[in-house]
């Protein structure tokens, strides 16, 4: 090696080894998984420069998601998946070990699908897995272009070293996201809680008020819910629960907002929603229950009812509190009236 060339490559180590001080320093100022991913992907850039790089994650479903692309076409990975052992990156995700294909496409588990989706044609690939705790979360994947130097040994050191820090961010970042999720759901029925009612509520009011947009409030009580624990046991009452909250949320729309009130009581929050529609999804979940009976899968079907009742804002009040006081009067109305039943304010 000439002077030149050391020379060269002391300040590559030097700056690789500033970078990661870098990294080390962003990937633990913050919890919030996008964030994390971010930086992720401009570290990555500034160290290895790449042309082409993903960062794939596995998801609840098992399959490895494409959760930063970048490079020519890169856009068009972003609804792609793998399983694992597909292509380079599926079979480092399968073993847990880093590769380095310096001619890729005669690899035999080059999977060039991909290259016909971005619209590029690969040279070399870096693959190292997002490893914690023995446990692979995901792949970082950098693809060279057919005309570009191959990846070396000291690429593969590098991207061994930023993958590391980058497992332990995104591994920090999920739990705290799980942390927080706890604090905002119900575990019973996995709506949110009470706690984020409130807080959500006067959220949305507030909105409306400043931008003069309807907003609808529900209440909703299970029918006789007491029955079920008394006769079936507490189990019981627990996945009947479960099955509400299920029967809830796949009546309303998406951008709506269901919740577990307290005990048997239940509430949706209805955005961009007046009176009309308001009585109409609280029919709809009326309905739903009349024809979704719980199936414990011992001692026969538990049939569910419910009695809702609704109010909006401004009809029935222009602030949290009236909304709340309007609609839970409401439901103790249709109560009152032979439940199973949709009531007014």
């Amino acid at each position: 090696m000439t002077p030149v060339d050391l020379l060269a490559a002391m300040r590559r180590t030097v700056d690789q080894l500033a970078a990661f001080n870098d990294i080390a320093k962003v990937l633990t100022s913050t919890l919030e998984l996008q964030e994390v991913l971010v930086l992720i992907g401009a570290k990555l850039s500034q160290i290895l420069g790449a042309e082409r790089w993903s960062l794939l994650l596995e998801h609840d479903d098992g399959l490895l998601h494409f959760e930063l692309a970048q490079g020519p076409g890169a856009e068009k990975l972003r609804d792609e998946v793998l399983v694992a052992g597909e292509g380079i990156a599926g079979v480092v995700f399968a073993s847990g070990k880093p590769r380095l294909s310096r001619h890729a496409r005669e690899d035999p588990d080059f999977a060039d699908r991909f290259d016909h989706v971005t619209g590029s044609r690969t040279g070399s690939v870096l693959a190292v897995p997002l490893t914690v705790r023995d446990r692979v979360l995901g792949v970082l994947e950098l693809v060279g272009g057919q005309d570009s130097p191959p990846f070396s040994m000291e690429d593969l050191r590098a991207a061994i070293t930023i993958a590391d820090f980058a497992a332990i961010a995104i591994d920090n970042a999920r739990n705290f996201k799980k942390v927080q999720e706890l604090t905002l759901t119900d575990e019973h029925t996995g709506l949110y809680n009470a706690r984020h009612f409130k807080a959500l509520v006067d959220a949305e009011v507030a909105r409306c008020v400043r931008f003069a947009r309807p907003l609808s409030l529900l209440f909703l009580d299970l029918d006789d819910f007491k029955k079920v624990n008394d006769t079936r046991g507490h189990l019981v009452g627990s996945g009947a629960l479960k099955h509400a909250g299920q029967v809830i949320a796949s009546s309303i729309r998406g951008v709506d907002t269901a919740f577990r009130y307290g005990g048997d009581e239940f509430a949706v929050l209805l955005v961009e929603t007046g009176h009309d529609g308001a009585r109409t999804v609280a029919q709809r979940i009326v309905e739903a229950f009349r024809g979704a009976p719980f199936e414990p899968g011992k001692g026969g079907a538990v049939p569910i009812t419910v009695s809702v009742g609704y109010a909006s804002f401004p009809d029935h009040g222009i602030s949290a509190t009236a909304l709340l006081q309007h609609a839970d009067a409401a439901m103790y109305r249709a109560k009152q009236a032979g439940r199973d039943r949709v009531a007014a304010p």
